[in-house]
């Protein structure tokens, strides 16, 4: 999927006003989920992805030098993502959560089914649940 693309899926499902909006918050969501999953996942991810979206989830993972991390990923819940997406984007947590969400949802789309389940299973129930109603479903007990 190409960035327009992306960035026009996004902007509808978010019901946002323009393509800047919905970048910053494509960018902010992807640089936080690119925290949250482990450095290899990211990577993989940024594969995928678009140049211009791909940077985001890059800068997230590389050390202060520009070098990739080899951490492994960070631990945190829903607010925590919420929150740091919320500062990204300029918005509200309860902004963030419905750009998450939307972002998650042309995320799952944009990405190899293969890739979608490691990042789905990478994360904790609280932050899977804004994945679409499928992926979500699928790791529930």
């Amino acid at each position: 999927m190409q960035h327009d693309e992306m960035i026009g899926k996004v902007q509808a499902l978010a019901q946002l006003p323009g393509r800047g909006p919905a970048d910053r918050a494509t960018r902010a969501v992807l640089a936080t989920l690119a925290e949250r999953v482990p450095s290899g996942l990211a990577d993989h991810m940024a594969s995928q992805l678009p140049p211009e979206l791909a940077a985001s989830v890059r800068q997230a993972t590389d050390t202060p030098r520009g070098e990739p991390s080899s951490a492994s990923a960070e631990r945190f819940d829903l607010a925590t993502f919420a929150g740091r997406i919320a500062g990204r984007a300029g918005t509200d947590e309860d902004t963030a959560v419905r750009e998450a969400a939307a972002v998650l949802e042309v995320l799952d789309a944009a990405l190899a089914p293969e890739l979608m389940e490691h990042v789905a299973g990478a994360l904790p129930t609280d932050i899977r649940e804004l994945l679409p109603a499928g992926r979500a479903a699928e790791y529930r007990e």
